[in-house]
């Protein structure tokens, strides 16, 4: 069984609860290295609320590469599957954080003071701006809202 699928079968998965970080990371590194195939992908697409064209922002590929990799059942490349699993990892979090999907979801689409009265989904982009977000996500998380 490929890294992927026991990574994306179970939202209870041993990635978002209960594994050791070291056998997350060592996990997580050969889910990368592999490449997530285009039907995981999607079922984190399915998931979140981006649509294909800022799905195809994030991994810097185009539209009509996203859709050639669901035409011919592709695997993402590393760089392209690492920002998946970033980008899968940040929703977990900012749901756990606002105990609601819709509610997170809704926060990524609203300009933040804390981010600069930028749009969280609008940095997603790079790994900093995931990172961004996720520092953000954390001071909501303990109070700190400046």
């Amino acid at each position: 069984m490929s890294a992927a699928i026991d990574f994306f079968t179970s939202s209870d998965s041993a990635f978002i609860k209960g594994a050791n970080d070291d056998n997350r990371s060592l996990l997580l590194i050969r889910l990368v290295r592999e490449g997530i195939p285009y039907k995981e992908f999607e079922k984190i697409a399915t998931w979140s609320p981006f649509t294909n064209k800022d799905w195809a922002h994030f991994l810097n590929i185009s539209i009509r590469t996203l859709e050639r990799h669901k035409e011919d059942v592709k695997v993402f490349k590393q760089e392209q599957s690492e920002k998946i699993v970033s980008i899968y990892q940040l929703m977990h979090y900012g749901t756990s954080v606002f105990e609601d999907d819709t509610l997170f979801f809704n926060w990524l689409y609203v300009n933040t003071l804390t981010l600069g009265g930028v749009c969280p989904k609008d940095l997603l982009d790079t790994t900093i701006g995931i990172q961004v977000v996720r520092d953000a996500l954390g001071r909501l998380e303990h109070g700190v809202l400046a």
